[in-house]
């Protein structure tokens, strides 16, 4: 038996890849570096981070001394360690990892370095890793850990544009053990430079439940959308026996008079404790309620990604899950 493993099962660390003056962030990377070193330092709390980055010594002083604390050294074009990471599986009882081929987002931006990001640095996990002939991010995927797949038809079918979706099912089936892919054809973010990954949108948090992104003002350029992708998640859920739990759209942020992807649904999972986005409007309050209520043997952790957004991405996005048994080499 073969299936993906849940990001909500227990993991064994998170990776990471630290910002460089070498990547997008350049124009403000102090304050980058300042949320990357806030999310690091929380995870260490819980459970083993690995910290990939171009430069060991100068990322290592800005840290204290912690045993849950790894660094690999490797110079990346960029930081968005979920989608250029491997995948965590199980296959016949053995624990694997899954290295899909990474385009930026169907050739957006340069990537050679983040492609090869999984092969250059293998030899520091605790796992057998498998090349992967197929163009697959991990913000594109959520497993329920029990043979569900849920991803967005923009996204799967603009990334193998060689493949029709009956192809990409069976793909999608035959490299994570899955029984169904559940497909969303609605639903985006302003700003998503994804093709609307789902992890923007709506995620597993159990194997019956999924959580996912509500827009109640008629006057936001997503209620349309949104609430189309939400009668699929309710006749999804009415068909699987599935439970739905919403969280707010957050008012508009805005850069340089562009409007950035803040969701609450780039939230992080690691052992004990949740990390949720925020980003300085009225909805963080809300949607902390929700994720206290929903998780409540689970420390929730509020963490100001507004910086993160600026480059179209957030917490989830920097981060990648590794399944427990899978220990890091250093």
């Amino acid at each position: 038996m073969k299936r993906l493993i849940a990001e909500f099962e227990e993991q064994s660390f998170t990776q990471m890849i630290f910002p460089h003056k070498n990547t997008d962030w350049l124009e403000y990377l102090d304050e980058t570096i300042t949320t990357f070193v806030k999310i690091i330092n929380e995870i260490v709390k819980y459970q083993k981070c690995l910290v990939v980055c171009a430069d060991i010594k100068d990322t290592k002083r800005r840290f204290k001394k912690n045993t849950n604390l790894f660094f690999v050294e490797y110079e990346s074009d960029d930081t968005w360690a979920r989608d250029c990471s491997a995948f965590s599986i199980v296959d016949a009882g053995e624990l694997k990892l899954l290295n899909f081929i990474f385009d930026a987002w169907g050739g957006k931006f340069n990537c050679s370095k983040d492609n090869l990001l999984s092969s250059c640095i293998s030899k520091h996990y605790k796992a057998q890793m498998q090349d992967v002939e197929f163009i697959l991010e991990g913000g594109a995927v959520e497993s329920n850990g029990d043979g569900l797949i849920l991803t967005t038809s923009s996204c799967m079918l603009k990334r193998n544009p060689n493949l029709d979706k009956k192809e990409i099912s069976k793909k999608l089936k035959y490299e994570f053990g899955a029984s169904e892919v559940l497909y969303l054809d609605h639903g985006y973010l302003k700003g998503d430079d994804t093709d609307s990954h789902i992890d923007t949108l709506a995620r597993f948090i159990d194997a019956k439940t999924i959580i996912y992104l509500r827009c109640d003002d008629k006057n936001d350029e997503h209620f349309v959308e949104l609430n189309k992708m939400q009668e699929e998640l309710q006749r999804f859920a009415t068909r699987l026996d599935l439970t739905l739990i919403s969280l707010p759209m957050a008012d508009a942020v805005c850069f340089k008079e562009e409007r950035l992807p803040a969701t609450y649904l780039n939230f992080l999972f690691i052992n004990e404790a949740i990390l949720v986005p925020v980003y300085g409007v009225k909805q963080d309050i809300e949607a902390l309620k929700i994720f206290k209520k929903t998780f409540k043997h689970k420390t929730i952790i509020p963490i100001n990604c507004s910086t993160l957004i600026k480059q179209h991405g957030s917490l989830h996005c920097v981060t990648m899950n590794f399944a427990s048994g899978i220990d890091i080499l250093v």
